[in-house]
């Protein structure tokens, strides 16, 4: 008995002593919020005001200390974050991450991010490099004197934070790009389609836009198979996805990385003057990838959504305007198929000769593991992408026959794209709606709709740099093109003052959803794959109900729920037919659905399973598992669906993997039996127990650790939500498993940040983002916003006037 008491206080005192060992560490890794700091680097002090949500009112004496204080925040409260944004822009993930994060370095070093940032800064302009160094030195004085003790990331994965360079900031920015969209992944889709089925269905499973026709090209199937691209087995791609390349993914173009924004007229709103939304919808993570902040120094004042990495205000108002960006989502990316000569694999054919690639070896230190190195190339067009194999694997020919490379042109990694920083740093200074737009004529990528507002009237101009294409051009940008051929090279630019844009319309509104923003008779090409138009003619339909807006109606109408994409299906599934003993129930609540995804009911849990179980019917087969589940990882196939089942087409409906012949009712029906096995397996027999919300779970991903089930549950974010990928309030919805939890139907994508802006009351303006604004796992500022945000609450972008937590930087 002695030694169960001695060994039981034992334990006890190993407890206590491990709590007060936390309590110390907790104690010093929290950042310094009050009192007085002696800093290197600053021309004439700064105070850092954080309200009682963590948002911090920097003030300083001139812009530069602004950039400063804002760099010195960001590096307080999201260092970690810091660390991982310096790393993917770099390609140096493996170095912390180990061997799953190889093939993402390998592709970030073949697309040579950090290169085009280094020829980015060389040509910067003085007022983008000044700022950027401002910004970089407030980040490198807290790394050099005031830090008290790392977070835990850092602890537990043995690393050590590094200086930041300005260079780092443009790594970022071309990151930021790459995350936005680009349709090279929809390029090489199409072109691994191409090796076993006609152009004309690989145009019925990627279907244009509501009313266009396909864009007409030549028959790129036969020349892929003139060519002889395909290696071993192109079809059966790898699956990169369930690896889960740590913390970035590779491909960009995910279905739901879309964004709201428009704004009403004085003439529209109960004030009499103009008000402003924006819900940009990306990759849900903890901490958010937005922090909210406000600086102020002489002549300069604006507060909104700041990005760890770059020092501006990426959204947000100032005294003047506010600003909200939805995604252009134009066709910026080409791939080229560069063929390579068979007796010198340095070299590759141009229109005119043979040219050599430009070379660069490198290394990647790999944690727990021999370094990898591999060349890099580069052709007249751009990066060599399949040197770092992944998404091209299969796509570069058969060794002994027919050899290529493909290579990248991206207006994002142009040399002069640093002038995007020019743009922004001028929205934060613009003082009217006109000098916002004209200052919008230097912003290069990634593209976006920049709905904008002063206290007079309101517009949108679509900023970002597109390519022209030859009239000869005959893939149209849809598909890799021989790079050997001049025809499908680039012949300029849209030039800046042509792109789409709007003034003042007399209907008292503009909106912007990532839908096609210009009309048949618009001269220039941005794209043929917009996003259908669910969510704008939502928007238009709400904004029409009545003829004068508050910003509480504007709120209500980033709340909506109301799935338009659910109506056009719900009637099919309505009809199918059903042997399943809970088939009769379901068919009951069906029948007086109105779409509303809400997150307490039961309808939509069972439209979606039945979707994703129809849709794994109609097209799996015909693309093969491998591919059909990995480009799951990225889009639905909602518009193909929705087109096969419209024409009752026999050839999508068909299962080549069986004798007979099934047509679309079979498949209906089928897959709705599917999904009421799925569903009562999963949440039991009673459906009137099923809720949305128990399988649609909003996840903030924590790099790298979601991906460790003992500490996911301490630095994941979760929350149940309503909405689906076609809601105003976009929560999309994942058919594919978790590749670590298998969970299917979570939410990854959706309102990253919400904001509403007043113009005739600055005090009024309101946001909320994701998360919290800390990025340290336990302090009280790192989830502090997530209920707020699923429960469509705001805060004040300007603050609520009352005293917060003062820290005072002087110089020394």
């Amino acid at each position: 008995m002695k030694w169960i008491k001695w060994g039981l206080a034992s334990l006890l005192g190993l407890l206590l002593a491990a709590a007060a060992a936390f309590a110390v560490y907790r104690h010093l890794a929290l950042p310094v919020t009050e009192g007085r700091l002696v800093v290197s680097g600053l021309r004439e002090g700064l105070t850092i005001e954080r309200d009682r949500h963590g948002i911090p009112t920097i003030r300083a004496g001139s812009v530069e200390d602004a950039w400063f204080g804002l760099g010195f925040a960001h590096a307080q409260d999201r260092l970690w974050q810091l660390d991982t944004h310096k790393r993917t822009g770099a390609g140096r993930l493996a170095e912390a991450f180990g061997p799953p994060a190889l093939e993402a370095d390998k592709f970030l070093r073949a697309l040579g991010v950090r290169r085009s940032a280094e020829q980015q800064w060389a040509q910067a302009s003085l007022a983008v490099r000044a700022m950027l160094s401002a910004y970089a030195a407030g980040i490198n004085a807290y790394l050099a004197d005031h830090v008290r003790a790392l977070p835990p990331e850092f602890l537990l994965l043995g690393l050590k934070p590094e200086a930041w360079s300005p260079v780092d900031s443009l790594a970022w920015s071309i990151m930021m790009a790459w995350d936005m969209g680009g349709n090279s992944g929809s390029e090489l889709l199409r072109m691994r389609l191409a090796l076993n089925m006609p152009v004309e269905r690989i145009q019925q499973l990627l279907p244009p836009y509501p009313g266009d026709e396909p864009l007409t090209t030549s028959d790129y199937a036969a020349l892929y198979r003139h060519l002889g691209v395909a290696g071993p087995k192109p079809m059966a791609v790898r699956d990169t996805a369930a690896a889960k390349p740590l913390p970035w993914q590779i491909e960009a173009g995910v279905e739901g990385t879309g964004s709201n924004s428009w704004a009403v007229a004085g003439s529209r709103s109960v004030t009499g003057q103009p008000l402003l939304a924006n819900d940009p919808h990306l990759k849900l993570s903890a901490p958010a990838l937005w922090y909210f902040a406000r600086l102020e120094a002489p002549g300069f004042r604006v507060a909104g959504a700041t990005m760890p990495g770059l020092p501006v205000v990426v959204l947000g108002q100032n005294d003047h305007v506010a600003w909200g960006f939805t995604n252009t989502g134009p066709d910026v990316q080409d791939l080229y198929l560069e063929r390579v000569d068979e007796r010198n694999e340095d070299r590759y054919e141009t229109p005119e000769s043979w040219a050599r690639f430009e070379r660069v070896l490198e290394t990647i230190k790999v944690k727990g593991a021999a370094d990898v190195s591999f060349t890099a190339r580069r052709s007249r067009h751009g990066p060599v992408i399949s040197d770092a194999g992944g998404p091209t694997e299969g796509l570069t020919g058969t060794p002994g026959a027919a050899r290529y490379a493909v290579a990248l042109r991206w207006t994002a990694l142009d040399a002069d794209a640093s002038s995007t920083l020019d743009a922004v740093l001028a929205f934060n200074r613009a003082r009217s709606v006109d000098e916002l737009i004209e200052a919008s004529a230097a912003y290069v990528a990634p593209m976006q709709n920049i709905v904008v507002a002063d206290a007079e009237r309101i517009a949108m101009v679509a900023a970002g740099r597109v390519p022209l294409r030859r009239p000869d051009n005959d893939l149209k940008g849809l598909s890799p093109a021989p790079g050997w051929d001049s025809r499908y090279d680039w012949a300029g630019f849209v030039p800046a003052g042509e792109t789409p844009r709007e003034r003042a319309p007399a209907r008292g509104w503009i909106a912007t959803a990532n839908q096609r923003i210009h009309g048949p008779q618009y001269p220039h090409f941005i794209t043929s794959e917009w996003a259908w138009p669910y969510r704008q003619q939502r928007i238009e339909r709400l904004l029409d109900v009545s003829p004068l807006h508050s910003l509480d109606s504007l709120a209500a109408i980033q709340a909506d729920v109301l799935s338009p994409a659910a109506l056009t299906l719900l009637p099919v599934l309505r009809r199918a037919q059903s042997s399943h003993p809970l088939a009769e129930r379901v068919q009951r609540e069906l029948a007086t659905f109105d779409g509303t995804m809400a997150a307490d009911r039961t309808e939509p849990l069972v439209l979606w399973a039945w979707v994703r179980q129809l849709t794994r019917g109609v097209f799996a087969d015909d693309l093969g598992p491998a591919l059909f589940d990995r480009e799951l990882e990225k889009r639905g196939f909602r518009e193909g669906l929705e087109a096969v089942l419209s024409r009752d087409d026999g050839y999508w409906c068909d299962d080549r993997r069986t004798p007979g012949r099934e047509n679309c009712t079979q498949q209906v029906d089928a897959a709705l039996d599917r999904a009421l096995d799925e569903l009562q397996a999963r949440f039991g027999a009673d459906p009137a127990a099923w809720r949305w919300g128990d399988a649609h779970i909003a996840r903030a991903e924590h790099r790298p650790f979601s991906n460790v089930p003992l500490l996911s549950r301490w630095f994941e974010l979760r929350t149940p939500v309503g909405g689906d990928t076609h809601t105003v309030n976009v929560s999309r919805v994942g058919l594919r498993p978790d590749a670590v939890t298998g969970e299917l139907y979570l939410d990854e994508h959706g309102p990253s940040l919400r904001a509403l802006y007043d113009l005739g009351d600055r005090a009024k303006s309101r946001f909320i983002h994701s998360s919290g604004q800390s990025g340290l796992a336990f302090s009280g500022d790192y989830r502090s916003f997530v209920e707020r945000w699923a429960g469509g609450e705001y805060l004040p972008v300007w603050g609520d006037g009352k005293p917060g937590r003062v820290l005072q930087l002087v110089p020394n």
